[in-house]
Parts: structure tokens; sequence; C-alpha cells
């Protein structure tokens, strides 16, 4: 109850700050649109709590499933605290202020999308404790089993009848979706009315140079301004430059500035972007938030909110510091979903990235995090950036960088070098051609790295000549034995061979969502029960409107996991029942009283992993485990001896006896030595 008794402190803290909301001069319906929806989440909590379980000092352990759900819980409260805070604390230099927080979009799209997120994992953690709260109460916990069952009933598995039902309890009613929609339009307006009263104000009239300013806020976003307004400012200093960008203090706030000369560039080509590129506002994309420019002098200025490094020198900065081969496991997940997030929202203004690598994901450290979450935007997808330019330099300053491109981006790359294409698309301005799948690819070999702590192939130590060929030839980085399955399947599906096979970035951000939610739950961090591919499968056939989507507004993420909750519930139900064998005369089975006993369904030895990917005995297996399940196995009566067994006599496995003991494992009735869990089964074993 600790955690929840924080939360409780920050809530408290907030609606103290919101006492003078009517002093919120920038961003003041995000701003009490934030402390309303960690209200209701709060109540939402607290009617589960109460709903559910029942406190009691002697036990609590049954509370520590719960534990790391409220701490996740309690740091999304952490960190909107702090973003109200920056917009109502007091700035020596208003204007600085407002320049650094009017055209930003954390408030719904990074603090409410983690906590629409994570709402639905707290309530699951609840509800799962209730439910196997054996012992305690038993007509209570009855009572909370058909309670959590009627929930995830199926029927409820549509976007309208869930908004209907659940809504209020998800944080996903019409009302509030409506807010969501409409907090930062309204701000906009808010802000522009205060900015024409300070230009008619008699009592304090503006300078010219607040005057420019005023118009630079208040215009459209793809407008030029001259260079004037930023060079020019009072108190504008470079603090660090490096390449063609700087970090610079601009009226007291720090901003990271690309600077770009005329000359080297094609003028018209940025002009016809920077429309596009300044309209693109999402908390994971590098935002050109301000374009200025010195016609004369051919210069350019594009403003972005600052970042203190790339993800290259942050890994190895970290590696080296603290001596870790790789990232803490939820951390590297949360930051692979969010430059999923951002790749999705770059695809679904159909810009494709083309030099997605470590060296163009800008980071920092987010505020309130003591667990190392970083807040991560994806740079460098502008044709005409200089970021890309890194590419070529790796953690130690010799990775070859055609080992974050996809391999059919190579081979375009070599015939277009070997002259046997006419092809001239295959290079833009002296990149590579950009493709949705190619960008999955290289998703994919950043995720190894972030799992890993090693840049892919840096073990191998190949020549630079031999590496795009590997590539090519279907080689692939290899993960250490230990690397949880359900990621690195993930990140092979995103590095396949065929780019069809390869999923979006909309699927790979709503399974990483969901493992995200699994490794919240799941301290001891063991494998899911269930595929998730399958989940999404499933997810794509029913709801087809919604995952053809370009983009998942964060309004529509309580749905989405709930969706995928129900199918996971189903889908180990069915689990449990495909592979209860019945037995004449008897109600139970085998495996289903293997599970009453221990909670774990016992892995059939003959359909293990280890024997599927064994070409030579697949066939075989096949073929035996059809036969046996043919079979009538029949368990002692209860007047017999414990230890009276009933011989079994398969016809196709003449010569050999096999035992079922009555309360025994099915691999001891299968009499099959226990080594073979863990390897290949031979031929002569089977036969």
């Amino acid at each position: 109850m600790e955690q929840f008794r924080q939360i409780g402190g920050v809530l408290g803290s907030l609606r103290a700050l919101m006492v003078l909301q009517g002093s919120i001069d920038v961003n003041p319906r995000q701003c009490r649109l934030l402390v309303d929806a960690f209200d209701l989440a709060f109540h939402a909590v607290a009617d589960a709590l109460r709903t559910h379980l029942t406190f009691d000092p002697k036990h609590t352990l049954r509370w520590r499933p719960l534990e790391h759900p409220l701490a996740e819980l309690h740091l999304i409260c952490l960190e909107g605290e702090h973003y109200v805070r920056r917009c109502l604390e007091p700035k020596p230099i208003w204007w600085g202020k407002v320049l650094a927080l009017s055209r930003e979009a954390d408030c719904v799209e990074f603090h409410l999308h983690n906590l629409l997120w994570c709402l639905p994992v707290v309530l699951e953690a609840i509800e799962a404790i209730a439910e196997g709260a054996v012992g305690f109460d038993d007509e209570a916990t009855r009572k909370n089993r058909v309670l959590v069952s009627k929930k995830y009933e199926k029927e409820w598995m549509e976007p309208r009848l869930f908004q209907h039902k659940l809504g209020e309890l998800y944080l996903a009613s019409k009302d509030f979706c409506a807010r969501l929609d409409s907090a930062s339009r309204e701000d906009h307006w808010i802000l522009s009315q205060i900015l024409n009263n300070r230009k008619i104000s008699p009592l304090d009239p503006l300078t010219d140079h607040e005057k420019s300013l005023r118009e630079l806020l208040i215009s459209p976003k793809s407008q030029l301004f001259p260079s004037s307004v930023l060079v020019q400012s009072p108190g504008y200093q470079v603090c660090k430059s490096s390449s063609n960008f700087m970090e610079v203090q601009w009226m007291g706030e720090s901003f990271l500035v690309e600077h770009l000369i005329g000359r080297t560039i094609d003028e018209a080509s940025i002009a016809n972007e920077i429309s596009a590129l300044a309209s693109m506002v999402h908390p994971n994309v590098s935002h050109y938030m301000y374009v200025l420019a010195d016609q004369e002098k051919k210069e350019w200025f594009l403003v972005m909110e600052w970042m203190r490094m790339d993800l290259s020198s942050y890994t190895k900065n970290l590696c080296s510091t603290k001596n870790k081969a790789s990232f803490p496991l939820l951390v590297a997940v949360d930051t692979m979903l969010q430059i999923a997030r951002g790749m999705e929202y770059l695809h679904s203004k159909k810009l494709f990235h083309g030099d997605l690598n470590p060296s163009n994901i800008l980071v920092k450290a987010r505020s309130c995090s003591p667990d190392g979450y970083l807040h991560v935007k994806v740079a460098g997808f502008a044709k005409w950036s200089t970021r890309n330019s890194k590419s070529s330099t790796s953690v130690e300053g010799e990775t070859d960088p055609c080992i974050w491109y996809a391999p059919e981006v190579l081979q375009e790359q070599e015939q277009a070098q070997d002259g046997s294409t006419n092809n001239s698309n295959s290079c833009i301005n002296g990149r590579l051609r950009c493709s949705e799948k190619a960008d999955i690819y290289s998703f994919g070999m950043i995720c190894f790295q972030l799992l890993t702590g090693k840049v892919p192939f840096e073990d191998e130590h190949r020549q630079k000549d031999n590496t795009s060929k590997n590539i090519r030839v279907g080689v692939r980085p290899l993960f250490p034995s230990q690397s949880p399955k359900y990621l690195t399947n993930l990140t092979k599906k995103c590095w396949h061979s065929d780019p069809m096979q390869r999923p979006s970035f909309s699927t790979i951000c709503r399974l990483l969502r969901y493992i995200k939610r699994f490794l919240v739950m799941n301290s001891e961090h063991i494998q899911p029960l269930v595929d998730y591919f399958e989940l999404e499968s499933s997810m794509c056939k029913s709801f087809t409107s919604c995952v053809q989507k370009d983009v998942l507004g964060a309004s529509e993420v309580p749905f989405q996991m709930f969706a995928y909750r129900v199918l996971e519930r189903e889908k180990t139900s069915a689990n449990v029942k495909g592979t209860s064998w019945d037995i004449e005369g008897d109600e139970t089975s085998v495996w289903g009283e293997e599970k009453q006993n221990t909670g774990i369904l016992t892995d059939d030895p003959l359909l293990s992993p280890q024997v599927n990917q064994d070409a030579s005995m697949k066939s075989s297996a096949k073929k035996i485990h059809g036969k046996l399940k043919q079979q009538l196995f029949r368990l002692v009566s209860p007047g017999q001896k414990k230890n009276t067994t009933t011989v079994i006599k398969p016809p196709q496995l003449s010569g050999r006896s096999f035992s079922v003991n009555n309360g025994n494992r099915f691999q001891q009735a299968m009499m099959i030595p226990a080594r073979r869990r863990s390897g290949h089964v031979s031929d002569s074993e089977l036969t």
C-alpha cells in the first residue's frame, strides 16, 4: 500500500498546484486535463481495491505482485506533476517558457499515453491477486473470479461497446476522448488571445523584438522568419557546437539548433519540406519547432527541443561507466516502444527515414525516473539533414554503416555502384532509397543493440568488404542464449530477409505495449503463456478497421490493452483444454491433474521446440504423437492400490510397455527420458 499512498501524495500536490490554475498561461487546458486524468485513475484503482481485495496485515505478501505496477503508475504521476510545474512556474523570461512549451505534444501523446497504458495493467494486477487468493476467503474468491470473467467476456471486444461499458473505468469515455482531441487546440487559441491582448495593451507595450516573437508564435508553423529573431535575441548564446549542431540558450531556455549553409544544399528542396516537417509534432520525433533563415548569407537555423546525446554515445557511456552489457530489460523495451512510436508517426505521414541507426536517435534522461528511463526522439529523417552523416560512426568509431541497412537496400546500392541498373532513384541526395520495410529492418538491428548492449556483428569481426555480402545472404547477429524468446522473436521478424514478412510499426507498437505490460507484472521475467504474435493475428482478424489505422491515438490504447487481455485469456483457456487428454471412465486427465496440482502445464516432450527444430525428427515425432492421441489411457480406480499401474501397448511401438502411474507426471507415464527435455531426441529412442 505504500506505493498507492505515494500516488495519493502526488495527486494532492497536483491539486494544490491547480489552486493557482488561473495563473497558467501556457497549456492550461492540457494541465487541467492531466490532473483530472490522474484523479480519475486514482479513484478507479481505489474502487478496484475495495471491490476485490481486503487488506490484512498478516498476509501482506499477497500484495507483492501489485508493487511494480503501482510503482510504474507513481512514476507516471511524478512526471505529470513535473510537466504541470513547468507550465505553472514563473520564469525570468516569459517568452522563453512560451517558446519551449507551446509547440509540443507531450501532455497527451507522452504523459497521458503512458497513463492510459498503465491503468489497465494496475487493474489487471489487482484482479490477478483477487483471482488467485486461494485459502483466504473461498466465497470472496469465487465472487471475484465471476466478476473478472464477466468483465473479460468476448462480447465487449467491440470499441463502442467497450466505451459504453468500461469507458469510465479505463478513461476512454466519449467526453474524456473529446478532451484529449481538443485540449491542444484550445491552448493554442488561448495563447493567441493572450498575445493579442499584449499587442494592444497600452500599459505594457511590446518591443520590436517581442513583436517578432509574437508573430513567430501565432503564425503558421511552416512560415519562415528572419534569423535575427534568434541570433539577435538578448541573452542568445551558443553553449556547445559539434558538426552542424549547436546547443544554444535562447530567451532563458535550452534548445538544439541545426545550422545549414544554403550553398551546400538545394534551397528549393528545403522550402518544399519545411511546411511538412514543421507540422509534424510528436513526443518521439525530433520536432522542428521554428525555422529561421538569412536569405543574404543563405543560412538556415532549425530550432529543436534540446536533447542530451544520441543513442550510440549514450550506449557507449552506459556500458563503459557502469560496466553493463545492456540496458535493464524494461528500460530497453520502453526505449524500443518510443522509437517504434516515433517511426509509426513518420510512416503515417508517408515519410520514410532511410537512415535509422543509433546515431539518429536522440535521448535524454526522463525527469523523476530513478530506473534509467529515457525520453527518445527519432531524428535525421529530413533528406537534407546532416545528422545522418554520423551513421558511419560507431561505438568504437569503426562500425561499417551497412549493418543498419536492409539487404534489399544493400543490393540496390551494389547494383548502382556496378552500373548494372538504370534506377536513378536508388540514391536520393546521397542517401539510399527509403522504404517502410527497410526502416523496420534497421529498427530490428537497433533492438538487438538495446537488448544485448553490442553493436550488430561486432563479435564476428568481419571485414568491411564481406559485411554487406553476408547480410544480403541472410547472416544475422546471434542473441545470447538467455535472451527472452518473446523479444528475440520480434527482433528476428523485423530483420527478416523477406520484406513482406516484416511487421509494420503499428503492429510493433501494439506488441511492445503488451510486452512491457508483461514485464511490469512479472518481475521474474518468466516466459509468457501465449505467443503475442498469435494475439496480434487474432486482433487483426477481429478488428480490421482498428489495426489498419496509420497511427494509434492515445485514446485508443485502453481498448487495445483490453482486447489483447481478452484474447490472451481465451487462448490460455483454449491451450489448457486442447492439451488435456480425456481418460475413459474419468472426468479428469493427466495434464489437467498436473495443472491442478502445480499450476503449470506440463510440456509435451514430443512437441518441444528443441525437437521441432530438428528437421530429421519432425516427421517421426508428429507421426508418433498423432497415434498416441488415438489411444485410450486408463488410470487406476480409487479402490486399487496406489502403485498399481495399467499397461498400455500402442501398436506402433511394439516391444515397449508404457505405464501410467496414478499421480505421476505425464512424462513418467510416457517413459521418455528426462534428458530429452533439454536436447534433441534420437531416432533410436523413438523407434
